[in-house]
Parts: structure tokens; sequence; C-alpha cells
């Protein structure tokens, strides 16, 4: 069901440049909930997503693929929707992360993008004495990757 959604948003979000991240249909009984969560770099206005929930249902209305009522949810993602594939590390590139590691310890930087299929370029910042550096991240020992906010480059922009 999510393939056939997918190929009547598809000429949607192509208009509008904007990825489809996940469809999902779930919930079940009388009225399950279709959520489509999209996102662009640089981000998705609500503008972006009520044409997008508007389209769509306009379509899921002609083609009548789900025959009971069902709610519609576009959405983009969080901060801390996890980056996995290398399209999320592309889409956010320039952006901090927050990188929590199996080993229980974690690492924040500027997200340089993606190196290999299984790893990212992460710019950490330094201090006085010690320059930036750059880190290859191998996924296989990250348990997840989110975006996240560098407050101090937040409060030195005030």
């Amino acid at each position: 069901m999510e393939s056939k959604i997918e190929s009547l948003l598809r000429p949607i979000v192509d208009e509008l440049g904007v990825e489809i991240i996940k469809i999902s249909l779930g919930g079940g009984g009388h009225n399950p909930l279709l959520k489509v969560v999209v996102d662009k770099a640089g981000g998705v206005d609500s503008g972006m997503l009520e044409r997008i929930s508007r389209g769509l249902a306009l379509q899921l209305d002609v083609e009548d693929l789900i025959k009971s009522a069902f709610r519609l949810e576009v959405t983009t993602p969080g901060l801390d929707w996890p980056l996995t594939t290398n399209a999320d590390f592309e889409r956010y590139r320039g952006e901090w992360l927050k990188v929590m590691f199996a080993d229980g310890s974690s690492q924040e930087g500027r997200n340089l993008g993606p190196v290999s299929d299984h790893s990212f370029m992460l710019l950490v910042e330094g201090s006085k004495r010690v320059k930036d550096q750059e880190q290859v991240i191998e996924m296989a020992d990250v348990n997840k990757v989110v975006r996240a906010i560098n407050w101090k480059e937040v409060s030195r922009t005030k």
C-alpha cells in the first residue's frame, strides 16, 4: 500500500523539490493514520506541507486506495529523527549533529557529509588551545545520530 501511496505522492513532492523520508499507514481500526514524513535541505515550510497534504488527499480520494475513513498527517522529521543514510547526511550537510556511540559516549560537531556508504565526516570544534578536528565516523560504531543545536553558536549571534 505504501508503494502505491508513494506513486501518487511522487509528482507532488518532485514539483516542490522535497524528499519523501517515510510513509506509514497504521493504527488499524476504522480510522487508520497515514503518516507522511518529508524534508529537503533548508527545511520545508508550512505552505509546502499544506500543498503536499491537499494534493495527496485529492489523489487518494480519486484513486480510493484506502477504503475506510483515515487521518492524514504530513510532517517533517524533528531534531530527534535519526540520520541513517547517505541521503540524510547529504541533506543535513553543514548542520550540527549529536553522535551517540555504542560505548555510551557522545560527540557533537558539524556534519561535513558522507564519506562512504558506512561513514560520514564530523568537524569537531576545538578550543583556544586545540584546533578544530575532522573525524570520520563509522556507522558501525554508532547507536544514533540526530541533529542538535550548537548553543555556543546561538549565544554568539546575540
